[in-house]
């Protein structure tokens, strides 16, 4: 017998274009897709400036994005009675890992409300991200309590 699914999505235009779910609770876990600076509407928040050949001009923006990706996420975790205290891994996908380590420290402090966030997290460098104009995207893991 397979395990129940709950999902969840925020309605933007690439849920449906790629098909995928923001977010699956499976018994206790939370899984939730690699997430963006995007606002309700589904336009990102502090987009990169590009040069002409589509790449980021530079890494300024790394802080606002990574900040809405958090407050992205955390509408997603509530949705199945979660908060970042809940949260046992995240893994943050940056296109400049010195830029994104400059700012994360104070942004996942203020976050996760703690200066050391009692989760599991990983930095990696990446090429590229769904967005051109998009700096960072961050997928989490959480386990809710029992009962």
């Amino acid at each position: 017998m397979k395990p129940s699914k709950k999902v969840a999505n925020f309605g933007v235009p690439w849920e449906a274009a790629y098909g995928y779910c923001q977010a699956v609770q499976v018994k206790d876990v939370v899984y939730v897709s690699g997430q963006l600076s995007h606002d309700s509407n589904g336009d990102l928040v502090a987009p990169a400036e590009l040069d002409a050949s589509g790449r980021p001009v530079n890494f300024l923006n790394m802080e606002p994005q990574m900040r809405q990706t958090y407050l992205n996420a955390a509408v997603l975790l509530a949705k199945f009675g979660a908060t970042f205290d809940d949260v046992v891994e995240e893994t943050l996908y940056v296109l400049d890992v010195d830029a994104a380590f400059t700012v994360a420290g104070k942004v996942r402090k203020e976050i996760y409300r703690a200066e050391l966030p009692q989760c599991a997290s990983n930095l990696i460098g990446i090429s590229r991200l769904a967005f051109p104009e998009q700096l960072i995207e961050i997928t989490f893991r959480a386990v809710l309590a029992s009962g």
